[in-house]
C-alpha cells in the first residue's frame, strides 16, 4: 500500500489506533545506501586532493618528486588496476549469465591484479622511506604518503571484501543478496580505479613537471 490506514477500534472506552507497515522488497535500499557512502569518500578524497594541491610544493630543502617517482613503475601498477576493472566486468557478465565457475575465476584474476597493485605500491613506499623520503620529512612527502596511501588502504579493503564474497558465492551460489553484494563492490572497485587515475595525473604527471 502507499498510504498508511489508521484503523480506530473502541472498547470499553479506550481507542486504539492500528497502522498498516509498508511492504518493502528485499534489499531494495542497498543499492542507494552505498551510493551515499561513495558519495561520503567522494568528500573524503576531493579533501586529501586539495590538501595535497596546497601542500604539494611544500619540500622543506628535501626531495622532489622529480627526485622519488619512477614513472614507468607508476605505470605499470595503473595498468593493473585498470585491468582488475576489466575482468571485474567479465565477473560481472559471468554473473548476468549465471555461470558460478566463470564468476569466480574473473574475481580470482581481479584479486590478482589487485593484489600486484598494492605490492608494487607497498614496494614504491618502502623504496621511498630507505632514501629518507619518510611523511615527516616535508610537507609534500606528508600529503602524498596520506593521499596515496588512503587509496592503497581502500584497495586492500576492496580484496578482503573480494575474497569474502567469492567465499559465499562458493557456498550459497549467485543468489539474490550475492549479486547485490557483487554489485555493491563493481561500484566501489571502479571508483577506486577513477579515484587512481585522479592520482596518477595529479600527483604523479603533474609532480614530474613541476
Amino acid at each position: 500500500m502507499t498510504l498508511t490506514q489508521d484503523v480506530q477500534a473502541s472498547a470499553g472506552g479506550r481507542v486504539f489506533h492500528l497502522a498498516e507497515e509498508h511492504e518493502h522488497a528485499e534489499g531494495a535500499s542497498t543499492p542507494l545506501g552505498f551510493w551515499i557512502y561513495l558519495m561520503s569518500d567522494c568528500l573524503i578524497f576531493a579533501v586529501l586532493f586539495a590538501v595535497y594541491g596546497v601542500l604539494g610544493t611544500s619540500y622543506a630543502a628535501g626531495p622532489a618528486p622529480k627526485d622519488l617517482f619512477e614513472l614507468p613503475l607508476v605505470a605499470v601498477n595503473t595498468t593493473m588496476l585498470l585491468l582488475s576493472s576489466i575482468t571485474y566486468g567479465f565477473a560481472m557478465l559471468a554473473m548476468q549469465k549465471d555461470r558460478i565457475g566463470a564468476t569466480q575465476f574473473w574475481l580470482a584474476v581481479t584479486g590478482l591484479f589487485g593484489l600486484a597493485f598494492v605490492g608494487i605500491e607497498l614496494y614504491e613506499f618502502a623504496g621511498m622511506i630507505h632514501e629518507g623520503a619518510t611523511p615527516q620529512r616535508s610537507a609534500f612527502l606528508s600529503a602524498f604518503f596520506t593521499l596515496v596511501g588512503t587509496h592503497g588502504t581502500h584497495v586492500s579493503v576492496g580484496l578482503l571484501w573480494l575474497v569474502t564474497l567469492m567465499i559465499q558465492v562458493g557456498r550459497s551460489g549467485l543468489i539474490a543478496a550475492n549479486r547485490r553484494r557483487l554489485m555493491c563492490l563493481s561500484m566501489f572497485w571502479h571508483f577506486l580505479d577513477v579515484i587512481w587515475i585522479g592520482v596518477f595525473t595529479f600527483v604523479y604527471l603533474m609532480g614530474m613537471l613541476r
